[in-house]
Formats: C-alpha cells, sequence, structure tokens
C-alpha cells in the first residue's frame, strides 16, 4: 500500500485570501478560507462558488427545500491577502527556531 503525503500549502484556515481567477475574481475584496482540504488541494472560502442543493424533507427540515452553499474551490486560484498593501501577496516559508513561519515576499513581515 502507497503511503500518502500531506502537501504544504501556505493558506490555513481562517486566513483572508482573494480570489484571482473565476466567476468570483475580485482582486480587492478579502475573504475568509472556513476549511483546507490539503489532500485534494482545495479550499473553502466564505461566499465564492455558491452552489444550490436540493434537501429532501427530514426531521431538522420537515420542509425541505433549497439552499445555498459554498462549494471548494482549486487552492491555486487564490492568494493570501497583505493587510498592509492591501493586496495579495507571495509568500515563502522559513524555519525559525524549529518552527515554519510565513513570510511575506514584498513587505518581508511574518504573516500570523
Amino acid at each position: 500500500m502507497k503511503k500518502r503525503f500531506k502537501p504544504k500549502f501556505n493558506i490555513k484556515k481562517g486566513d483572508n485570501v482573494v480570489v484571482i481567477t473565476g466567476n468570483d475574481k475580485d482582486r480587492t475584496k478579502p475573504r475568509k478560507v472556513l476549511s483546507v482540504h490539503p489532500l485534494e488541494a482545495r479550499v473553502l472560502v466564505e461566499g465564492v462558488n455558491m452552489v444550490t442543493k436540493h434537501l429532501k424533507p427530514n426531521a431538522q427540515n420537515p420542509q425541505g427545500g433549497i439552499v445555498q452553499e459554498e462549494a471548494t474551490i482549486h487552492i491555486s486560484n487564490v492568494m493570501l491577502f497583505d493587510a498592509k498593501t492591501k493586496a495579495p501577496a507571495r509568500i515563502k516559508r522559513e524555519r525559525k527556531d524549529g518552527n515554519f513561519v510565513r513570510i511575506s515576499k514584498k513587505t518581508g513581515e511574518v504573516i500570523k
């Protein structure tokens, strides 16, 4: 059995990102990352890639109905938002004190 490794990405849950391609492209509006799926290389971003789901009636929702919710997008379609420059930022990873930290290439500051 082949062991799958977990790829390393610069985007984490709770980060503010900018969508750089696709229907929801807006380089000036930062949005929050709700979850990251590293094995599929996809992220769930708040208010992006809205899809319509049809729900059957059940105990919690006896009426059933149609709901709008976010679907995942590929991680290459988003960039981390740098609050200092108010623009998307490229990121590099460096090891400091035994841990990796994310550093903005443009400003050189550590991103928390």
